[in-house]
């Protein structure tokens, strides 16, 4: 037994190393889940120039116009952030690095009923954390199942490289990008409840369908991490974040990576 581990089991290690996942169930407590619920409802109410622009007026035939994501919510709202250094997921991350970790990135999807998912993709295409890799976050605010839209995941993939995405399907995807899963492999759906969180590799190739339910959110709190040796990262995510919230920028990354240009914070 590695006696390093803080909160992580020897077996939810081997997962994560062999699957290039795992899910820690129940994180985040109720009144924590109905803390994040209550500010998001009260976020998106009121539009953040840069990172939150909703539309407001009218009924609108696309849901992600009225409910749009929520792009580094911890850059305006000291809640956010305390969810982002949320000691306890910084525990975890520190077992699956071995490492402290750095808070790059934080993310909130409302994903309202019928609307579109994101086509299959890998994170760190996007972060491009070196020497090194990003590790998501990924906390389920709703049950989330194959009907309201959960998260796909495509095991092992963690172990290939990074790629130059296709175009995705904008009938389907909210997002530009597609990276196509090896012939052999299929996605499988993350059955999650409120307050568990996923956690996976920036390799790891997986994404999510449309919101097929009538009135069903699928909300998720999501952030990013970069491992405290990493040296570079591309500019979008500076500054990060120690556990107590000291910041610190990493070099910039200037690889144009697999596409042999900069690539757009899509992500």
């Amino acid at each position: 037994m590695n006696q390093s581990l803080k909160v992580l089991t020897e077996e939810q290690m081997k997962q994560f190393e062999t699957e290039g996942y795992v899910i820690v169930r129940g994180v985040w407590n109720k009144e924590e889940i109905e803390e994040i619920k209550a500010e998001f409802e009260k976020i998106s109410h009121t539009p953040v120039p840069g990172y939150f622009e909703p539309v407001l007026n009218g009924e609108q035939e696309d849901p992600l116009r009225r409910y749009p994501r929520v792009m580094h919510p911890h850059r305006f709202n000291e809640l956010s952030k305390s969810y982002m250094l949320h000691p306890g997921v910084l525990d975890i991350m520190h077992d699956l690095y071995g490492e402290e970790a750095l808070a790059a990135q934080s993310m909130f999807y409302y994903k309202p009923p019928g609307s579109r998912g994101q086509a299959l993709h890998q994170d760190n295409f996007y972060l491009k954390v070196e020497p090194g890799n990003c590790i998501a976050a990924w906390a389920a605010i709703d049950r989330c199942d194959e009907e309201n839209g959960c998260m796909l995941l495509v095991p092992k993939t963690n172990t290939y490289d990074i790629v130059c995405p296709e175009e995705s399907d904008s009938n389907e995807s909210f997002t530009t990008h597609y990276v196509k899963p090896p012939k052999e492999d299929k996605p499988i759906a993350a059955i999650m409840e409120p307050g568990d969180i996923l956690f996976f590799n920036g390799n790891l190739i997986h994404g999510s369908y449309r919101n097929k339910s009538k009135e069903r959110f699928r909300r998720a709190f999501i952030s990013h991490y970069a491992n405290s040796s990493a040296l570079s990262i591309s500019h979008w995510y500076n500054p990060l974040y120690k556990a107590d919230g000291t910041e610190l920028s990493l070099e910039a990354n200037p690889d144009g990576g697999p596409c042999g240009i900069e690539t757009p914070a899509y992500h």
